[in-house]
């Protein structure tokens, strides 16, 4: 599975990333700070998941998803 992670804190993004990997079996994780990298990552290839913080400087998650 391929894993993108958008959040702001990286603590946040590096414990996702540690449970991700002790539940799936895992072939790509990404991980941005903001909604714009959100956008830019999912231009470039498909996701299976997308975890996507609500509240992000910039561009917010809510944002992001319309």
């Amino acid at each position: 599975m391929k894993f993108l992670i958008a959040d702001d804190h990286a603590i946040v993004r590096k414990g996702l990333i540690q449970l991700l990997r002790e539940e799936f079996t895992i072939t790509e994780v990404r991980e941005v700070a903001s909604g714009n990298a959100v956008l830019e990552e999912t231009r470039k290839q498909l996701w299976d998941a997308i975890l996507l913080d609500i509240s992000m400087p910039g561009r917010s998650g809510i944002e992001v998803v319309k």
